[in-house]
């Protein structure tokens, strides 16, 4: 096959590699702009894993680049006169100059031509594509094949907040990657530093986009650059200087990172490889890994006697999925150090434990498995911090949500169970909230319960006014008397969502004609087309809904909820009040935030007047609409959830979307998590998340890494009303208490688990 490479970088040359090992016949060049021994990076870092998988595919090269590495088995992080390690994590690394030498070396004696100082213009690229089977387009993140062939890969350039320099020095490294922290008089500036060579490091200084301009670093040359970081550094580089090797590039040398996807890696005979289809980012040291990885199976798949078509398709559909694990776990390390003045001030070792985490590639247990010792150091921090002499993980901490103690961190999330009889609850509610209330989770939300007939979802939806006590009572006094479990009402009103069918028989859909009932919202909008328009609120409107909802509080108060919250989420009537695409009032009640806010804020005062002031009150509302245009964003909840602060709520339940059909929510594994980080933290209040969590390792993680409080498990709870006293069991947590009756369910449980670990290893 004959096939032309544009770039002589690391996945440009293991890819001229990968296809000679497996067959020599192959008649490749690799064309490269710049000279052998140019290079504009300094350090590459590479995992264990990644280097066995270079033993599987070519172990003449692995241990030509192993022979050459600088290993590192820690990670450090320093915050001014402060330092903490971190062990277990296995990297290492090594220049990025004798990487290529290393690997031009061995593709010479493979039978590769390579062909320097060529600069390949997009005429060439197109000459290129007739002249050759396959163009293999590894020119970087500023590829020119993606940019000539554009309308075929469709890229999405995303560029990033911070500002970086990537520097080197003499200084050692050497003992740990290390990450250090100043706080500058012009804000938090900070270094990524590690050992390539027996010589040199790598120092990747950055900063936020105020600090980057209060420095003045766009305004001076890279020598005055370097000179300021020396200055700003000086206790860390020993008496060592700051070095570039940007010398070609005009100014200071800052660059913005960015963030590349491409819905298309290969049309015709041309495909993409490396940072040309997707970038990862120097925070977690994966470009590299990544481009030589895609490399193998690139090789592999023009080796595997299928067409060229197929055999690319194959390495797109396969390849690209596997890329993404990184690149999210990437785009989640960008966006920690993105925003990592918000933790800045956090404790040390909460500070360092959320930077070992924060891709998420590294999990609880992943933690435990590198470092034990200090993941034990960091979870009696954690227990210590919540008033406990326990040892326990930090999901089996105590927390107080005002005057209500809470036995641990696992909250029973809100569930609609439509089960109910004209707002009446029965025993199908009872068995469904008493068996989690055994369960083990220290608090225990009901579904909404809705202030009037009027504000039911749907006709299965059960109220809370003083008819429902007796039923909701029998429900608190098991719970009391029975379990350590505390019970939460939610309370709401459906608004425009309201007159619909049960989940199961078409959700959000319009009940049949003639089952209808009025509905009320903050405009006139309906759900959908088909269901019923709602009345925009006038002032008796409103006056009346409130006294629905104080008595719904006073319901609850009678029928002995330990907690209440407001649903002020989800498109429900309170949150189409917040939401401008709900929203389209032109009075004092429409507009601005702040007056969209108003009625919701007045419900809340009114609410919070009437129950007890001993016993918490929350509030939940959606941080993210998911609305391209016009919802309302992360940025917003933060003002949100400063208002209900300032209005006395106890801590603030965040979730999000589900205000209107045109949402494009983006799921993943605890996707509402940074949500409930950046309100807990910017605003300085208690947080409550739920969100595609249902791994322990999830709770621990979120709760020991400072970005919630509490964490609500909706589904694993439908599937295992249990689910906490299992976790104690899968955690090897014996002190775990179940009911009395249950005493030997947990004794064989636990004699199970030990003995399947014991198979195990």
């Amino acid at each position: 096959m004959k096939t032309a490479i544009l770039g002589g970088g690391p996945a440009g040359l293991y890819f001229a590699i990968s296809m000679m090992l497996r067959d020599t016949t192959h008649d490749i060049t690799v064309f490269e702009r710049n000279k052998p021994d140019d290079t504009f990076g300094w350090g590459v870092v590479l995992s264990d894993e990644t280097m066995s998988n270079f033993e599987d595919n070519d172990p003449v090269s692995e241990k030509m680049i192993r022979d050459s590495f600088a290993y590192w088995d820690d990670v450090k992080t320093v915050r001014g006169d402060e330092e903490m390690v971190s062990s277990g994590h296995g990297f290492c690394g090594i220049g990025r100059k004798k990487l290529l030498l290393l690997l031009q070396e061995r593709a010479r004696e493979l039978g590769v031509k390579l062909e320097f100082e060529t600069n390949i213009s997009a005429e060439n690229i197109h000459q290129l594509k007739d002249q050759y089977d396959v163009v293999v387009a590894a020119d970087g993140l500023n590829s020119a094949t993606r940019t000539t062939f554009e309308d075929k890969f469709q890229p999405q350039i995303d560029m990033r907040r911070n500002h970086f320099v990537w520097l080197g020095t003499h200084q050692k490294f050497d003992d740990a990657f290390t990450f250090i922290f100043e706080d500058t008089e012009h804000g938090w500036i900070w270094a990524h530093a590690y050992q390539f060579d027996d010589d040199t490091a790598t120092f990747i200084v950055e900063c936020g986009p105020e600090t980057y301009k209060a420095f003045g670093f766009d305004t001076l040359s890279q020598q005055g650059s370097i000179a300021l970081c020396e200055k700003i550094f000086a206790k860390h580089l020993g008496g060592h200087s700051l070095m570039t090797n940007a010398n070609h590039i005009r100014g200071s040398a800052w660059i913005k990172f960015p963030r590349v996807t491409c819905e298309n890696w290969y049309f015709d005979n041309v495909v993409l490889l490396g940072d040309a289809s997707a970038t990862a980012h120097f925070s977690i040291g994966s470009g590299s890994k990544l481009g030589m990885e895609s490399a193998i199976m690139l090789a592999e798949e023009l080796n595997a006697n299928k067409t060229l078509p197929d055999a690319l398709k194959t390495y797109q559909d396969e390849r690209k999925l596997q890329v993404l694990r990184v690149t999210s776990a990437a785009r989640n390390s960008t966006e920690w150090f993105e925003d990592v003045e918000r933790y800045l001030t956090l404790d040390m070792m909460q500070l360092t434990y959320g930077m070992l985490t924060r891709s998420q590639r590294i999990s609880h247990e992943n933690l435990r498995m590198r470092d034990p010792k200090w993941l034990a150091s960091a979870e009696e921090w954690f227990q210590k911090q919540a008033g406990s002499t326990s040892k326990r993980s930090p999901m089996f901490a105590p927390f107080k949500l005002g005057d209500m103690e809470l036995e641990n961190r696992v909250v029973v999330s809100p569930m609609a169970q439509y089960k109910a009889t004209d707002g009446m609850p029965n025993d199908w509610h009872f068995v469904h909230y008493a068996e989690r209330a055994k369960g083990g989770a220290a608090l225990v939300f009901t579904e909404m319960l809705c202030v009037s007939m009027q504000g039911r979802i749907t006709p299965g939806c059960p109220c809370l006014t003083p008819e429902q006590v007796p039923a909701w009572r029998r429900l608190t006094d098991f719970a009391h008397n029975e379990t350590k479990a505390k019970i939460c009402a939610q309370i709401g009103h459906a608004g425009r969502k309201g007159s619909t069918r049960l989940a199961w028989d078409g959700i959000d859909k319009p009940l049949p004609e003639g089952e209808n009932w009025d509905l009320l919202s903050a405009s006139a909008l309906p759900l959908m087309e088909g269901n019923v328009v709602p009345k925009e609120m006038d002032r008796a409107d409103m006056d009346l809904v409130t006294e629905q909802f104080v008595a719904s509080v006073k319901a609850a108060d009678a029928a002995g909820f330990d907690m209440i919250e407001m649903h002020a989420a989800h498109g429900y009537l309170l949150a189409s009040f917040i939401s401008p695409v709900t929203n389209k009032r032109s009075d004092e009640y429409g507009g601005s935030l702040e007056n969209r806010m108003r009625y919701p804020l007045e419900v809340f005062h009114a609410m919070r007047a009437a129950w007890p002031a001993e016993k918490p009150m929350t509030v939940r509302i959606s941080a993210h609409d998911w609305i391209e245009e016009g919802g309302i964003t992360p940025q917003d909840a933060v003002a949100i959830a400063q208002m209900f602060k300032d209005a006395g709520v106890t801590a603030m339940n965040v979730s999000s979307g589900q205000t209107d059909k045109a949402e494009k929510p983006i799921y993943g594994r605890m996707f509402q998590v940074p949500f409930s980080d950046r309100v807990r933290n910017e605003v300085g209040i208690p947080t409550l998340v739920a969100g595609n969590i249902y791994e322990p390792d999830h709770v621990n993680s979120t709760l020991m890494a400072g970005r919630a409080d509490l964490v609500l498990l909706a589904r694993p709870h439908l599937a295992d009303p249990y689910w906490t006293l299992h976790a104690a069991v899968e955690l090897g947590d014996t002190e775990q208490e179940w009911p009395a009756p249950y005493e030997g369910g947990k004794r064989q449980a636990n004699t199970l688990a030990e003995r399947a670990k014991a198979m195990a290893t």
